[in-house]
């Protein structure tokens, strides 16, 4: 496949390809059928983390816990977000409380944090609540110092 995105699916892990002018058609996963890329923040694991940081489409997460009043406020923005940065990024959170490992591994000293990752490495860091039209152009501004 000439021209082919590699998407993990946020819901069961799997590695899906795909032509990238088919993105914007809602694509699903070949082996749990969750679209891969719809515009929704998704609730994911460490492992699931590992890899789709690696993808080909950027990945903004969101490291949070339930406990986080800034964490909660700023939730319908991140959400907001996501329909907006719509096909140019994913975004997912990740509870901080229910996977510790992750707090260690990627050094989050603090909470929100936003961590932008593209084609497996992190690209930049944004502390604190921000309001969607903020975290949008934080993506974009990265992103395109990457492509």
């Amino acid at each position: 496949m000439a021209d082919a995105l590699k998407l993990t699916c946020l819901a069961c892990g799997t590695a899906n390809r795909l032509p990238v002018d088919r993105l914007g058609e809602a694509p699903r996963c070949g082996v749990c059928g969750t679209r891969l890329a719809d515009g929704r923040v998704h609730e994911i694991d460490l492992a699931t983390l590992e890899k789709s940081r690696k993808d080909d489409l950027p990945l903004l997460v969101d490291f949070w816990a339930a406990w986080c009043g800034p964490c909660r406020m700023m939730a319908p923005q991140f959400s907001a977000a996501a329909r907006m940065l719509l096909p140019e990024a994913r975004l997912a959170k990740l509870d901080t409380e229910a996977h510790p490992g992750a707090a260690d591994r990627f050094d989050v000293r603090g909470i929100p944090l936003l961590i932008l990752f593209h084609r497996g490495r992190e690209v930049a860091r944004l502390t604190g609540a921000r309001p969607a039209e903020e975290i949008v152009k934080f993506v974009r501004h990265h992103v395109g110092q990457t492509a």
